[in-house]
């Protein structure tokens, strides 16, 4: 008996492509993006931090430093503050971005060591191209005000002391 109809006649053609995986096409480029919901269903608020809010408690942190470190190290971190700072100022930062050097901040303010560097983490891996010229010098600013005796490390402007753990109960 013959073959069926549906087989090709020249059995040297190559098999159709049909069963290989689906292709990685327009579906497959924005995973990061998509996996934040959070990050895109606030642009508007996003778009209301300032540059001083998020610069001025990094500066403030930086001045704390320059006691205890080393000149040439606070020096390449206020250069980089300072490129951070033109870069916001010229509107080269997405708001993601600048959402979260605002929370970075907060969580530095607040000493939340493991947050701060957690939010520098995921800034460096899902921002990589446009916070690899200053993040560096975020991460050993996170560094180095962790490492100052305490008592020296609350950048933040306020007069309250915020950074006592006031609804955690205490270790006895």
């Amino acid at each position: 008996p013959p073959g069926p109809p549906s087989a090709p006649a020249d059995p040297a053609a190559p098999p159709p492509r049909a069963l290989g995986p689906p292709p990685q096409g327009s579906a497959g480029a924005a995973p990061r993006a998509e996996a934040r919901p959070s990050a895109a269903g606030s642009e508007q608020e996003e778009c209301s931090v300032s540059a001083d809010t998020v610069l001025a408690p990094l500066r403030a942190a930086l001045d704390a430093c320059r006691a205890t470190v080393q000149k040439q190290v606070c020096n390449d971190i206020g250069r980089r503050l300072t490129v951070l700072e033109e870069a916001w100022a010229h509107g080269k930062l997405s708001a993601p971005v600048r959402k979260r050097m605002n929370l970075l901040v907060q969580e530095l303010q607040q000493q939340h060591w493991d947050a701060a560097d957690e939010i520098h983490r995921s800034l460096m891996v899902d921002h990589v191209n446009e916070v690899s010229q200053w993040m560096v010098g975020v991460k050993r600013l996170i560094a180095e005000t962790r490492d100052l005796p305490s008592g020296q490390t609350d950048g933040s402007t306020d007069t309250e002391p915020v950074t006592e753990p006031v609804t955690e109960p205490a270790a006895e």
